[in-house]
């Protein structure tokens, strides 16, 4: 019997034993026949739905405090998370979505919910991918199918000093994982400015077995000119100082060409989003926005980076000086790595703090 998983237009025809449910915050357990039944008294929206009463509108959206945090997923399985839609308010960088996998002490997934959702300059630009979508006017979409045995824990901490309004809703199944299934795990970084020569790292410190599914780069460029001949390099199971995958530049990782420029005006970037690979984000100099900002996102989908014992990612930056040398950058990078393994895995590094994070 087909287990409900790894669904597309291909198996969407066939019936299993899977069970849908969905968490919102007009039902916060997801459970059967429990959806909309906040009432009056302490409903959020009350006010707005008082000549109409239980049943309507009442408790759609969720308040966090300044520097609270609120469990927005709390579920027994086994199962899987299939789709995740969220719209907050406020600085983006600093709503910080976890999620925890069986009981671990430690999350898989600590992100800016922003960069999460490949948006990490916290501003709408629309992504059209399978993994991730983002829609007007700031409705962050994912697909990634995130699979756990006993329980699933998902928080949102705010860091903010002035609280935040989020809507969301969490659609999963109930349902029998396979032994083969990996751990979703998704992980931020940034570095503000990246020192003179040094790599910049996008993933370090997976040990276990598991497969690399993608890579966001938030990119803020401090020179003029071309700034993406970095090469992105994957270091599988033990590799010493070369990797086994060595890209040949930025913009060919992320499946572009020849500087992101448009091939009839070679005068500016253009902009894509496609299924796989975006380089969705351009932001250049006007009045008080003085850093060029770019957003590009690559998933492996068909194409998984697969490691036995561990994985190390990295990716250069570098531009160009006079003669045709190149120039290693000093650039603000900002990363989200997404990947799959067995657990336990190990603690993530510490996360920046609140002014770290901040995009200025």
């Amino acid at each position: 019997m087909f287990d409900g998983l790894n669904m597309n237009m291909g198996t969407l025809p066939l019936l299993s034993n899977a069970v849908t449910r969905s968490i919102s915050p007009e039902n916060f357990r997801g459970e059967k026949g429990k959806g909309g039944m906040c009432g009056l008294e302490n409903g959020i929206a009350r006010e707005a739905a008082r000549d109409l009463g239980r049943g309507w509108k009442v408790n759609p959206y969720i308040r966090i405090p300044a520097k609270g945090t609120f469990e927005i997923a709390d579920i027994d399985g086994p199962g899987a998370i299939q789709h995740i839609w969220l719209t907050p308010t406020g600085t983006w960088r600093y709503l910080i979505i976890r999620m925890y996998w069986d009981g671990q002490e430690t999350p898989s997934v600590e992100c800016p919910i922003g960069d999460f959702f490949c948006a990490g300059w916290n501003e709408y630009t629309q992504i059209n991918s399978l993994a991730v979508c983002v829609n007007p006017g700031s409705a962050l979409n994912c697909y990634w199918t995130m699979p756990f045995r006993k329980k699933c824990r998902i928080t949102l901490e705010n860091l903010a000093e002035d609280d935040t309004t989020v809507y969301y809703q969490i659609d999963y199944t109930l349902t029998e994982v396979p032994e083969e299934c990996g751990y979703f795990h998704a992980q931020f970084r940034r570095v503000n400015p990246l020192p003179y020569k040094q790599n910049y790292i996008i993933l370090d410190g997976v040990e276990g077995k598991g497969q690399y599914a993608g890579t966001y780069l938030a990119w803020g460029v401090n020179n003029n000119n071309w700034w993406g001949e970095g090469e992105i390099k994957f270091f599988l199971d033990d590799d010493g100082e070369f990797p086994t995958i060595c890209g040949t530049g930025t913009e060919d990782y992320f499946c572009g060409s020849y500087d992101f420029e448009d091939p009839f005006t070679h005068d500016q970037y253009l902009s894509f989003s496609t299924p796989y690979t975006g380089f969705h984000e351009i932001q250049t100099d006007r009045l008080y926005r003085v850093q060029k900002r770019f957003g590009m996102y690559r998933f492996h989908i068909t194409d998984p980076i697969r490691f036995e014992k561990n994985l190390r990612v990295t990716i250069q930056a570098l531009g160009w000086r006079d003669k045709g040398r190149y120039l290693p950058l000093q650039d603000d990078i900002a990363s989200v790595a997404f990947w799959y393994q067995a657990l336990p895995a190990k603690p993530f590094p510490k996360l920046p703090d609140k002014d770290s994070l901040e995009i200025i």
